[in-house]
């Protein structure tokens, strides 16, 4: 028996993370305030009243954090463009000090050899634009392929890989069904229509993309795909499966990689509306080619059918359901040991997930972009940090991903989410993904165990078993 497994000389090893999360600088050099600066800022939104006004610091110690992928070794860094630092009000000229910002950081990336993946969209939409609406309005959609076409004219000499959206069911779901997310919102119809406009600012962004970028640029989308797994094998499981697969996965896949949206979703959300919002030319607006499938896996969701309609879900609780227009569906806590997510470790999902989108999309390949686990990380007295929970949930991931390669996945990279410690959204800082841990008063960087064991496992190309 081999003692690793081998990954493909060219898969493209990397780490990720998202600008609200780390940066911090949120009124420095023209920036502006995003919905998530908003939210953060209201009382009883994140926990303990974290905001990320500082976060890591990343603004400004953006250098320090090269040199650190550079010495582990990382291939690829998967960061997010601060919509509201590059365009503070969602529409006019760009602020050439953002984009100074982000040509250093890849310009820095390059110079040691690593390959810059920017993502348009991570959530930060300028308030300005959620005052005029937010992504339930088709005018935000607009916007946003303005934007698309200033970040590629202002960048696109600096970077080559792009995506357009981060996990658009967060955005449409979370911030505008549930609530649990910026902006907010408790707002079912409001949710579906944000969904159809976060696809057609991705149709619109990914051609304003190719329109401004070199032909070998690549640009792709990334969703948290969810791998939905019914209870029993009873029909009435099943279905609630279905639903929950609908809302969750082929309200974006559909129209994104199909050109339609799903017949089951529009008959089950008829109750809340005829999907009038979606007009004419929309489909083939959305429906553009596109290079790779950027996919997030954390843990397999379970349900049945039965009460309550929004249950233990794992998104945060609410009063409010982000399952709009989902009736009698319950979520069941998935057997196995857990993050401090409270999230169940689960890699077979992550198997099974990778080998059904390749064969529902076949030709198009996958990477996945995030994926990793929080865990009550501390510094011992010698100021280590060790970690070897997260060592043995990357590796089993890591295993998974290659059984679904053997079994005929496309699968070209795999992106450790999180670079750093940082900003967990509505958790605030009481939550730790990162291979680097973050002393927050101080913003000291330590490289955990996880970092160092990384390391090895992408400049060899092998995962030990």
């Amino acid at each position: 028996m081999s003692s690793a497994l081998t990954f493909p000389a060219d898969f493209l090893w990397g780490t990720a993370t998202a600008s609200y999360q780390i940066e911090g600088a949120a009124q420095e050099d023209g920036r502006t305030p995003s919905i998530w600066d908003t939210y953060a800022r209201t009382p009883g939104k994140v926990l303990n009243g974290d905001t990320g006004d500082i976060a890591c610091d990343h603004y400004h110690r953006w250098a320090e954090d090269v040199d650190i992928m550079a010495g582990l070794g990382v291939k690829a860094y998967r960061f997010s463009l601060a919509w509201p630092r590059i365009q503070p009000t969602g529409r006019g000229p760009a602020l050439q000090k953002g984009l100074d910002f982000y040509r250093r950081l890849a310009d820095a990336l390059r110079e040691k050899g690593i390959k810059p993946v920017a993502t348009l969209y991570h959530w930060d939409l300028p308030q300005e634009l959620e005052d005029l609406g937010g992504w339930p309005v088709r005018e935000t959609a607009e916007r946003f392929a303005e934007y698309a076409a200033l970040a590629a004219e202002g960048l696109g000499d600096h970077i080559d890989t792009w995506t357009t959206l981060n996990e658009p069911w967060c955005s449409a779901f979370l911030g505008y069904g549930s609530g649990v997310h910026a902006p907010g919102r408790t707002e079912p119809v409001a949710a579906l229509r944000a969904a159809h406009h976060l696809n057609l600012g991705h149709g619109l962004a990914v051609q304003a993309l190719r329109s401004e970028l070199r032909p070998s640029a690549e640009v792709s989308v990334t969703l948290n795909v969810h791998h939905v797994r019914p209870l029993t094998d009873a029909a009435g499981d099943a279905d609630a499966a279905r639903r929950i697969d609908a809302l969750a996965n082929r309200v974006f896949t559909g129209p994104m990689l199909r050109g339609e949206y799903p017949e089951d979703l529009l008959k089950d959300t008829a109750p809340l509306t005829d999907w009038s919002f979606v007009e004419d030319g929309d489909l083939a607006e959305i429906h553009q080619p596109l290079d790779f499938l950027g996919v997030n896996y954390y843990s397999p969701t379970l349900v049945s059918e039965g009460d309550p309609a929004h249950g233990n879900d794992g998104h945060g609780a609410s009063a409010h359901s982000p399952w709009v227009g989902v009736d009698r569906v319950a979520f069941h806590p998935t057997p196995g040991d857990r993050t401090a997510m409270g999230w169940t470790i689960d890699a077979s999902g992550l198997e099974e997930l990778l080998l059904r989108l390749s064969g529902d999309h076949p030709g198009l390949p996958l990477v996945i972009t995030e994926n990793g686990a929080a865990f009550h990380d501390y510094a011992d007295p010698e100021g280590n940090v060790n970690d070897p929970e997260r060592i043995a949930y990357v590796r089993d991931h890591l295993a998974a991903v290659h059984r679904a390669m053997a079994a005929g996945a496309d699968v070209r990279g795999y992106f450790l989410w999180s670079l750093l410690d940082n900003f967990e959204w509505g958790y605030g800082y009481s939550k730790r993904f990162g291979m680097v841990h973050v002393d927050y008063p101080t913003g000291t960087r330590t490289p955990k165990a996880s970092a160092r064991w990384y390391a090895k496992v992408a400049a060899t190309g092998t995962l030990p078993v």
